[in-house]
């Protein structure tokens, strides 16, 4: 047995992994209080009579204020609780909110109503909520820290997948313990260089001791043969609420993916999930979603499209767009279309990963990839029915061949229609290795088992917070 001792920011409530959506939860609550709460005093102070009834405005401001936290990442737990970055981007929505209040104020009809008045409300209430967002979020830090500093998990097992887990523990900077019971008593020398102070040792047979002490769950590794007795005790921990997670499970619960390593056939046919496959109500619903919304957006985006297309024009010669197979549903390669952001004949020398400064992007084409622009002509490829709005993203079958053959359960991602943003380009940083097809790929699996209407709503969402902070590759 190897203790590791670090803390864990998950805690050691047996509710534990709902803590980052409680989280999320408290603090969107807590800052619709404060901000009705500064209305009201602000609106009191300010004009001496207080706010009553239902009012557009000041409804639309508290719409605005919330959307405008969330996409600065202040409702993300491990993040938002996370040293100075709070302040620093609470302050900086502030700013940017005011100025688009301001601006709808002075445009809008009510200016006459608004302009003195309200504006002044505005700056004091904007300034009373940030010191009370500031101070609600170092609360829940401090809420959370004295709470579950005391959290011990058990992980059965050893290996590389029981190396990743503690390794995946120990970059959240979790606050509480993580015991390790190996086969036979072995030592992990690979933990015990992550952190020194690693002397404890045990194995397996050491479940019934450690089952007596306060547990915040149990992680069984992959490949791992437990006796009937300690097969009995998993089950009497399980009875006192207690979490028992097979590997794969606790990944995709904390950290919202499925690396494929550590899936088996067994655990395929057993686990929950996967709708999107077979479910014909889901695909139609999708469907119908993909076809609405890009009707839509092809209206909106066509003077965008027109604007860029003459900008590219006069950038360097070449063609507007730009087109490449790429391999779709059940493996069946399509033509996909893109704004051309790479030099004319830029892969001569044959297909190959784009890098970090790539020399073949264009001056304009490197803001179209970091706004994301240059993949809006696939609109067209998601109304023709060869893509969805949301899905993993298509690769081109040049690197499909390697990438199956190099990473267990690949092709699992053909199950489904690729799409124009997915799972794993809102949660993983753009990468052209073979690591970052595996970590991609964890992604897409979870997006495919878990698929709902809401989960397709995050994804919007979190793509639209990508491209306002200029996070594309």
């Amino acid at each position: 047995m190897l203790e590791i001792g670090f803390e864990t920011n998950r805690g050691s409530s047996i509710q534990l992994v709902k803590l980052p959506r409680f989280i999320s939860l408290f603090l969107m609550v807590g800052d619709v209080l404060g901000l009705f709460v500064c209305l009201g005093l602000t609106s009191y102070w300010t004009l001496n009579n207080p706010l009553t009834g239902f009012d557009p405005f000041v409804c639309g401001f508290i719409l605005l204020v919330l959307t405008g936290m969330y996409l600065s990442d202040t409702y993300h737990p491990e993040k938002e609780i996370a040293g100075l970055q709070a302040p620093n981007r609470i302050l900086i929505s502030s700013g940017i909110i005011t100025l688009i209040t301001s601006l709808v104020i002075y445009l809008s009809e009510s200016w006459e109503q608004h302009s003195g008045g309200m504006r002044g409300i505005l700056l004091v209430n904007l300034g009373i909520f940030t010191i009370w967002a500031i101070i609600l979020r170092l609360l829940a830090f401090n809420w959370w820290r004295s709470k579950f500093h005391q959290g011990r998990w058990l992980m059965l097992g050893s290996g590389n997948h029981a190396i990743k887990f503690a390794q995946m523990f120990l970059t959240r900077n979790p606050l509480g313990r993580l015991v390790i019971l190996t086969e036979n008593g072995q030592q992990l020398p690979e933990l015990a260089e992550i952190e020194p102070q690693l002397s404890h040792e045990g194995c397996l047979s050491d479940l019934s001791d450690w089952s007596q002490q306060p547990l915040s769950g149990v992680v069984v590794g992959t490949k791992i043969s437990l006796s009937d007795v300690q097969v009995q005790t998993l089950m009497q921990l399980r009875l006192k609420g207690i979490p028992v997670y097979q590997l794969p499970d606790i990944w995709e619960t904390l950290c919202y993916k499925l690396p494929s390593s550590l899936l088996e056939d067994e655990w395929f046919a057993f686990s929950s999930g996967f709708n999107l496959v077979f479910c014909g109500f889901s695909l139609k619903i999708k469907r119908f979603t993909d076809i609405m919304l890009t009707g839509v957006l092809s209206v909106l985006l066509l003077p965008l499209m027109v604007i860029v297309g003459l900008i590219i024009k006069l950038d360097s010669p070449g063609p507007i767009f730009y087109s490449q197979l790429r391999t779709g549903l059940y493996g069946k390669p399509f033509r996909v279309y893109k704004f051309r952001s790479m030099y004319q004949d830029a892969e001569k020398k044959g297909a190959q990963w784009a890098i970090q400064r790539d020399p073949r992007i264009t001056r304009v084409g490197y803001w179209l990839r970091v706004l994301r622009i240059d993949e809006l002509p696939q609109i067209w490829n998601v109304l023709s029915g060869k893509m969805s709005l949301i899905g993993p993203r298509p690769e081109r079958p040049e690197f499909d061949v390697k990438l199956k053959e190099a990473i267990p359960y690949y092709e699992m991602r053909y199950l489904v229609k690729p799409g124009i943003t997915g799972w794993a380009q809102v949660l993983y940083p753009y990468g052209a290795s073979l690591e970052d097809a595996y970590e991609k790929l964890a992604y897409d699996l979870y997006y495919i088992k878990n698929y709902s209407l809401w989960l397709d709503i995050v994804i919007v969402l979190k793509t639209i917070r990508v491209v306002l902070l200029g996070k594309g590759r």
